[in-house]
């Protein structure tokens, strides 16, 4: 039995497939499909349309990642972006790193991300392919229910803070006259310019051209450390995807700097103990919940930007250490003694065309709008990627000028006997390796359907002992999880547990198969 208060059916078809958090951007991606392009090219659609329909959670300003699936081969983009060359420990006035302004600014990747992904890949001409966020900037679109509460409660928020910085977020996201409430339209004219610059010079514009040029005059106007050079300097990497198995089958992530480590630490310990039949179980909810802790526990201490520091990738997948990590779990809730996961918003897509190519792409200017930060007459608005580094200068993830910080954004696969079985994500900050694992079990050892997986109630850890649940895992649910020592709090808030999108390809007759977040404006697009 599913216990879900966000039913949905799994759609199923043959040509392609499309499915993310908002409906306009699934048809973006559709239309490429459907106009001859590949899994490549309805991905960056997609990806370039949800910077204008859902900016509350990613936008040009931001980094993304990419785990893609083509001519029967598993490749893995990291298109995230590092620290300006004057960014250090010294730098952060009275050594915190705050959320907003230009501080926690670091180059942002995604543009050249888009690019390089359609360099390698992508079948129809890049302008093509931008063509729909080009529209839907320039004549408008309706807010979405999700992405209008979300919106209207960052004008709240940054009321509320009433930071000058804010000034040209408010004449971009909050014109006058404009109320976000769904069906609400809103256009950015200097946002379909911006993306028509990025288009016309296939991403170049916005690193060594006139959007770079204004980027640096509005940081060095008004306090920021990014420079030209920085944006100019900057390059995407193609990296090898890590993974390991679980139950017959390979979940797939990218190496660091993202945390897709601690989802593959967590499975392969999972991958050892003996999960009950139930599925909501209290035994089976305590055995997830510890593996998540102590997976969160390696990534904290090791996950950084390995240009920078030594990541014992090997070790920390491989079944020895696995076992050890397995032995630590009890029958009650332990404390992993890490520091707190954050908080952070982003978009995930996942798209299959009718060769057999499929993308897994996720996308954030990680903190909601990000930084607060707008450049002038562009419609860019920076992501704070950079608050995710640590401050502690022994620490593998310390600041430093040039480096990337640990990424929570994580795109995941999922193969079987060496064949691709189809992407799939949990967006959410810290939220996204313990969706991946909830995603994962529910599909692979308790047999959901992919709709079904993202439907079940969710739990997330958040510190020490401290668990929150969904409302719908139920009052009986909660109290023995609370009575193996675990500190339940329900949380309301559907949007705290991530959104998710799934597109799994059946071996035996190439049909798609696709489930889409209820607690989000998702919609699978197909033909």
């Amino acid at each position: 039995m599913i216990l879900s208060a966000h039913p949905r059916s799994p759609v199923y078809a043959r040509r392609g497939m499309v499915a993310t958090s908002q409906p306009l951007a699934a048809q973006a991606g559709l239309s490429m499909l459907q106009a001859g392009g590949n899994a490549a090219d309805a991905a960056i659609a997609t990806a370039a349309a949800l910077t204008v329909v859902e900016p509350t959670s990613n936008g040009i300003g931001g980094d993304n990642f990419a785990l893609l699936w083509m001519d029967g081969e598993l490749h893995g983009l990291n298109a995230s972006g590092a620290a300006p060359a004057a960014l250090s420990l010294d730098a952060l006035p009275g050594g915190t790193m705050p959320r907003h302004g230009w501080l926690p600014v670091t180059v942002p990747g995604a543009v050249r991300g888009w690019a390089d992904l359609h360099a390698r890949f992508g079948r129809l001409p890049f302008a093509q392919v931008l063509g729909p966020a080009i529209d839907y900037a320039r004549r408008g679109f309706p807010l979405s229910p999700v992405v209008a509460h979300n919106w209207a409660r960052t004008i709240q928020i940054y009321r509320t803070l009433n930071l000058p910085v804010f000034d040209e977020w408010f004449a971009t996201f909050s014109p006058p006259g404009f109320v976000p409430r769904p069906g609400a339209v809103w256009a950015s004219e200097h946002h379909a310019t911006t993306l028509e610059r990025i288009a016309a010079s296939l991403g170049q514009d916005f690193y060594e051209g006139t959007l770079a040029a204004r980027i640096d005059r509005h940081a060095s106007e008004t306090g920021g450390l990014l420079r030209a050079a920085d944006l100019a300097a900057h390059r995407s990497e193609w990296v090898q995807p890590i993974g390991t198995d679980y139950r017959g089958h390979r979940v797939w992530e990218l190496p660091p700097n993202g945390q897709g480590i601690t989802a593959l630490i967590a499975l392969g310990i999972l991958n050892g103990l003996d999960l009950p039949d139930e599925r909501a179980s209290v035994e089976s909810l305590h055995l997830q919940i510890e593996a998540i802790k102590l997976a969160f526990r390696e990534a904290h201490t090791h996950v950084a930007d390995p240009h920078f520091a030594e990541v014992p990738l090997e070790r920390l997948l491989s079944f020895f250490h696995h076992d050890v990590l397995r032995s630590r779990i009890g029958e009650t809730a332990l404390d992993p003694h890490t520091h707190t996961p954050g908080t952070g918003g982003t978009v995930y897509l996942a798209t299959a065309d009718s060769d057999g190519g499929m993308v897994s792409f996720i996308q954030s200017n990680y903190m909601g709008f990000g930084s607060g930060v707008v450049v002038p007459g562009t419609g860019i608005g920076l992501h704070n990627r950079g608050h995710n580094f640590s401050l502690d200068p022994q620490h593998p993830n310390a600041l430093e000028p040039g480096k990337r910080p640990y990424h929570t954004i994580i795109p995941g696969f999922l193969t079987r006997d060496g064949a691709a079985v189809g992407p799939f994500g949990v967006m959410g900050g810290f939220m996204q390796p313990q969706g991946h694992v909830q995603v994962i079990v529910n599909a692979l050892r308790y047999g959901l359907n992919p709709q079904q997986a993202l439907d079940a109630p969710r739990w997330q850890w958040l510190d020490g002992r401290r668990v929150e649940v969904e409302h719908a895992l139920g009052a009986e649910l909660s109290r023995e999880l609370a009575a193996r020592g675990h500190v339940v709090s329900v949380q309301l808030d559907p949007g705290a547990f991530g959104r998710g999108q799934i597109i799994w390809r059946d071996p035996q007759t190439g049909v798609l198969v696709g489930g889409t977040e209820g607690r989000a404006d998702g919609l699978i697009a197909a033909y």
